[in-house]
Formats: C-alpha cells, sequence, structure tokens
C-alpha cells in the first residue's frame, strides 16, 4: 500500500524545489570582502550545484522544497498527514536564524527551518540524494 500521495494532500500540496541561481548564491554566502561565508549556512543544510542551478538538500543529501500554501511569514501549513510526508527541515533548539535563514516553530512545538520566511520541507518521494521527484 502506497502512502504516496494521500488523498488528504494529493492537490492541496504544490512543491517548489529550492532552486538558486548561480548569482543568488553568490550572493547569499559571499561577503563583502569576497570570502566565503560557509557559516551562513545552517549546520545540517548543504548547497549543491546542479546543471541547472543550485539546491538546498538536508545533511543525508534529500533536497528540500517550499510549500506553496506556507504564505503566512513564521507559519507552517503543512501538519499532520502533510508533514508525514513531507518532513520539516528540523532546526535544534540552540540553532539561530541569521540573513536568508530564520527559525518557525511549528503547531507541535517543533522548530523548523525557514529559508527567506519560507518553511523547508524534504519529501518521502525522494529516495535517494539528488531525487528532485517531488518539484512541481
Amino acid at each position: 500500500m502506497s502512502l504516496w500521495p494521500s488523498p488528504d494532500c494529493q492537490e492541496r500540496f504544490a512543491v517548489k524545489l529550492v532552486s538558486l541561481t548561480r548569482t543568488a548564491v553568490i550572493g547569499a554566502i559571499v561577503g563583502l570582502s569576497g570570502s566565503v561565508l560557509a557559516d551562513d549556512i545552517p549546520a545540517g543544510i548543504k548547497l549543491h550545484e546542479r546543471g541547472y542551478g543550485w539546491i538546498l538538500s538536508n545533511e543525508q543529501g534529500m533536497t528540500l522544497y517550499t510549500y506553496s500554501r506556507d504564505i503566512t511569514p513564521g507559519k507552517s501549513a503543512c501538519v499532520q498527514k502533510c508533514a508525514e510526508q513531507w518532513p520539516p527541515m528540523l532546526a535544534s533548539a540552540d540553532a539561530i536564524g541569521t540573513g536568508a535563514w530564520s527559525i518557525i516553530k511549528r503547531p507541535d512545538g517543533k522548530m523548523q527551518w525557514a529559508y527567506h520566511g519560507k518553511p523547508l520541507y524534504a519529501s518521502t518521494r525522494d529516495q535517494k540524494p539528488g531525487d528532485t521527484f517531488s518539484d512541481g
């Protein structure tokens, strides 16, 4: 029995791959001095170059996504069954957001990373690092 996609989440969850252009990434991680500021990317989040640009992933290399219905800043609309299929990119209790990175409090009390105010999620549909089957 497949859990993907569940009727509860099938049509409501339009996702977008967190894809960055080379210019956006360079602008985000290069300081005024021209040195790379690796500390700007939170622990547990990685940046990967793909043929079509750059994407964000978790430590295991699983692609991170945003949810089109996360329209209220600082609030995730993906809860319960949705969050089972789209696991939130959780932040540690001592994590601190800076720059484009922020941390939101989920309804269950857990903390979740957000990029430019959009909460980040992995996808259970992606089976191995680098998969982007959930984009769209």
